[in-house]
């Protein structure tokens, strides 16, 4: 569902479920702490299907990339899994979803995924994959820029053609008490001068440029889209705290229709 029907359809059949943060200035898929059953752990989770007798074809698959990240010296304590694998909901065409425990961690695991695609032990992903990945994200930007971003990521590659991503897991240093209000669309161009946030959740890029101070990013698309020196191009809503804080926010729905970080000059 887009944002929009989902919202409207948890105001009308489950409005428990659906919050208005005052923080974000925005609705939230959200679940009262009381009401929580079962938390699915990623490490705990990965552990277990790494023991797992008869495994099916995506668990096998699964398996052999952590066993191929063992055998370079990755501590799969720093890993868990996340998505349908997660939840034992997984079918013969899912993707693979880790999760990385840390930013040293993190950086670390893109930088071998980067090697093991020059020694072909995994795959950049093909044609089609990339054609399925940009249908899926309906992003503003053109696939040819879309492709140019994700490929130098190296944040999600094939395994015996089966699409894998990694997302980074960090205790965010975002003061959640500050509270921002929207100000309406914007698009700027302005040089990235901090882009150690790029892949936290959200993205934050710091940026030079006179009136506004940062870029926050809530959307996977953009995430980890531009490096330390890049001149990009922000297309998002302008917001303002109640210190006086300037930033772009891009993400605003899942969508982020109209929304985008995109790359226009190199150093």
């Amino acid at each position: 569902m887009a944002t929009s029907q989902a919202n409207q359809l948890l105001k009308i059949q489950y409005p428990q479920y659906l919050f208005y943060s005052q923080v974000k200035s925005a609705n939230l898929h959200a679940v009262s702490v009381a009401d929580i059953s079962i938390h699915h752990q990623p490490r705990q989770r990965l552990q277990l299907l790494l023991a797992k007798p008869n495994p099916d074809k995506i668990e096998q698959d699964f398996i052999d990339l952590c066993q191929l990240f063992q055998e370079q010296g990755v501590k799969l304590n720093d890993l868990g899994v996340t998505g349908s694998l997660l939840l034992g909901a997984q079918n013969s065409n899912s993707d693979i979803d880790l999760v990385v425990y840390g930013r040293k961690s993190f950086y670390q695991l893109r930088e071998l995924i980067r090697l093991l695609i020059v020694e072909d032990k995994l795959q950049q992903l093909d044609e089609s994959a990339w054609l399925e990945s940009f249908q899926r994200r309906s992003c503003d930007l053109s696939y040819a820029d879309y492709v140019w971003h994700e490929q130098r990521k190296y944040n999600k590659a094939l395994i015996q053609q089966r699409k894998f991503d990694l997302n980074l897991i960090e205790r965010s240093a975002e003061q959640e008490s500050i509270s921002y209000q929207k100000q309406g669309a914007i698009i700027i161009r302005a040089r990235v001068i901090d882009a150690q946030y790029a892949f936290d959740y959200p993205a934050r890029f710091i940026i030079e440029h006179q009136d506004v101070a940062e870029v926050v990013c809530y959307t996977a698309t953009y995430t980890g889209q531009a490096e330390q020196g890049e001149f990009i191009e922000v297309s998002g809503q302008l917001e303002v705290s109640s210190a006086g804080m300037t930033r772009i926010l891009v993400g605003s729905t899942r969508e982020a229709e109209g929304e985008y970080i995109k790359v226009v000059a190199h150093l």
